[in-house]
């Protein structure tokens, strides 16, 4: 089903009996994206009557709903009118968080992988990675695990033929045109090339992530060395 007016590039789409997806546009794209977080902040700004959860993804976003309270029908129009007001809704500035990390050997056990995929050496494939700032398009998967774009076409790499049953905490992978981190050990078939000495996830913390959608995640290459010394302050504190 289509909207209409401001509307008309979004699509919606039923989730089942208790939600719908609004689509606004196809890929990985930052226009699409920051469309995307604008109209999360606006639902959460004014939750609509009956809606429990707002998920943000790529390129669309999951409202979840009671039947009992409200309908698609009922907020169609209610979201439409959101849309009026995005182009005066400011979202955060984005912050540039820097992630440390040690790159191949036990913390990269698939660099091979990729060099050879490339044919590139490890410090190329190091260079290349640690380059660019990457926009965190969303967090899912696992608690903070942020999908990132802007991966140099360079480095696209499958995922694993079969995944990992525990990847590390802290582990830096790339699958296909997205690279990421995991926060918590955890099933994945992401190509393993590196890994962070912060802790990315801890609840016992006042602000639980470092990082949230939005912001950017800059790779800054470390020794073995500066891994062990900084892990050691992550415990201590």
């Amino acid at each position: 089903m289509m909207a209409s007016g401001l509307f008309e590039k979004a699509v919606y789409r039923l989730a089942g009996d208790t939600g719908f997806l609004v689509e606004f546009g196809e890929g990985i794209d930052p226009t699409i994206n920051a469309r995307v977080r604008a109209m999360a902040k606006a639902l959460e700004n004014k939750k609509p009557l009956g809606v429990g959860e707002i998920i943000p993804t790529y390129r669309s976003i999951l409202i979840i709903y009671d039947p009992g309270e409200t309908c698609p029908d009922a907020l169609f129009p209610v979201i439409e009118r959101l849309e009026t007001s995005l182009k005066t809704l400011k979202l955060e500035p984005a912050r540039l968080v820097e992630i440390p990390v040690c790159y191949g050997g036990d913390f990269g056990p698939d660099m091979v992988n990729v060099q050879k995929a490339h044919g590139l050496t490890s410090d190329q494939v190091v260079q290349i990675h640690s380059h660019p700032e990457y926009l965190i398009y969303m967090v899912g998967f696992t608690p903070g695990f942020p999908f990132l774009g802007g991966l140099d076409k360079r480095l696209f790499t499958p995922r694993l033929e079969t995944p990992r049953m525990r990847v590390p905490e802290g582990s830096v992978g790339i699958a296909n045109n997205q690279t990421g981190m995991y926060p918590i050990a955890s099933p994945g078939g992401w190509q393993l090339i590196g890994k962070t000495p912060l802790k990315l996830f801890a609840p016992d913390r006042t602000t639980p992530f470092l990082y949230k959608a939005g912001d950017r995640i800059k790779f800054i290459p470390i020794s073995e060395q500066q891994f062990s010394r900084i892990a050691r302050q992550e415990e201590d504190r």
